[in-house]
């Protein structure tokens, strides 16, 4: 049975030891805009340049290219460098492609029915794109290291209701797409491990069947058999994160139609909860996960096509239930939102993309850590063997809070990271 949890939720259990450490209307600074190519519709993050900051990469559909704004190391960025990939990119994924340690690029091009591959040449620029073939209007892509090997493989939805699986052939070229049905017109897909057995699973949101898809790795990068569960109306936008803080990776969905979002908490073996609907404003398009409020739990960003264009934050309760959302201004019609360290604070700040201004809005985090100490995960205000044991639950459920080198992937470097920002200690 569903349960639905409107605009007089309340706060409940407070997060950890911690609770809510800030004024949720006030997590955020007003937001600062970059102009883009035209329609800009996806963002990621990622160090592009490996000069240790955060920078941004955007998806421009009209303009048939991608954007990348290096960071000037401050959570202000230099203005948009173009880079060509196919026709309507729709979605752009960071990731280590051909194993050189720097942060490559994947878009998923919807009118050309391919994928782009950009590879970084050491500092930040890229070489011109390789396109590879998937399956009718690819909507998203993701990078993973689906079979194992240690190389990042690509997994692909498209309108058909299918899961393109492209394998690296170990130098950042890829093999022709293993498909595998996942719905009916898969619109946005993400990857953890679902079921704890240290694989990297997929989930797939199926915008015309009103449902996700989980696609449980058989260990090799083959795939179960889809599995569906029932989100609400029209869903667009699906991810991945530790929601109640149990160690397991849950998911979260927005759906479009019923203006909510839907959260299905994971059972602990890769099977999920009914999901609960948590209200998120008109056509929301794209949701993302962290712990914005810096309480050790994982809250949501949301955007879409809200009525005064908005970024909604719902703060987690403590127990994967959220509270009402709080809206923050960004641009005109905004589609899509990545959650990140971008001023290297050691908080979470926050990018959108605007499709109908063409630009992306960078919302700097003015709320902070809750003890103001990046490694203090169970946040206590010391640093301890619990510290590193979150660290392993959080990277093990696939949780963004693991990601603290802020490329969108969870790699060695979180781990070294991490050991960095332990070892300089609390204030």
């Amino acid at each position: 049975m569903r349960m639905t949890i409107g605009a007089a939720a309340v706060l409940g259990v407070a997060g950890l030891a911690m609770g809510q450490s800030c004024d949720p209307t006030q997590i955020f600074a007003p937001e600062v805009r970059y102009d883009a190519g035209r329609q800009t519709e996806a963002v990621a993050i990622g160090d592009l340049d490996g000069d240790g900051n955060t920078d941004l990469v955007v998806a421009n559909l009209q303009s048939r290219g991608v954007g990348v704004f290096l960071s000037n190391g401050d959570g202000t960025f230099a203005s948009e460098i173009a880079y060509g990939a196919g026709f309507q990119p729709y979605s752009v994924a960071v990731g280590d492609l051909d194993g050189d340690g720097d942060a490559d690029l994947a878009v998923a091009n919807g009118d050309s029915d391919d994928v782009s591959i950009l590879l970084n040449n050491g500092d930040g620029s890229f070489a011109s794109q390789v396109r590879y073939s998937v399956t009718d209007s690819a909507r998203a892509v993701v990078i993973a290291d689906l079979d194992g090997d240690g190389n990042a493989d690509l997994g692909v939805s498209d309108r058909l209701g299918l899961v393109n699986v492209l394998f690296n052939n170990g130098d950042g070229t890829f093999a022709s797409s293993v498909l595998y049905g996942a719905g009916d017109v898969s619109v946005s897909i993400a990857t953890g491990d679902l079921d704890g057995d240290g694989d990297a699973d997929l989930v797939v949101a199926n915008l015309e069947s009103n449902d996700v898809s989980v696609l449980l790795n058989n260990g090799d990068g083959t795939f179960a058999d889809a599995v569906f569960y029932d989100v609400g109306n029209r869903p667009t936008s699906v991810a991945v994160g530790d929601l109640d803080g149990d160690g397991d990776a849950d998911l979260v969905a927005t759906n479009s139609f019923s203006g909510n979002v839907s959260v299905l908490l994971n059972a602990g073996d890769g099977t999920f909860e009914p999901d609960m609907l948590f209200e998120a404003g008109t056509r929301p398009s794209s949701v993302a996960v962290a712990d914005l409020d810096g309480d050790g739990d994982a809250d949501l960003a949301v955007v879409g096509a809200f009525v005064g264009d908005e970024a909604r934050v719902l703060l987690n309760n403590g127990d994967g239930t959220f509270a009402p959302d709080v809206l923050y201004e960004v641009g005109d019609t905004p589609r899509s939102v990545a959650a990140g360290d971008l001023d290297g604070d050691g908080d979470v700040d926050l990018a959108v993309a605007n499709s109908f201004s063409s630009d992306v809005s960078v919302l700097l985090n003015q709320c902070g850590n809750a003890t103001g100490c990046p490694a203090d995960l169970d946040g206590d205000g010391d640093l301890t063997l619990f510290d590193f044991l979150e660290f392993q639950n959080l990277f093990d459920a696939g949780d963004p809070v693991a990601d603290f080198d802020g490329d969108g992937s969870l790699t060695l470097f979180d781990f070294l990271e991490f050991q960095n920002q332990f070892d300089a200690g609390c204030p």
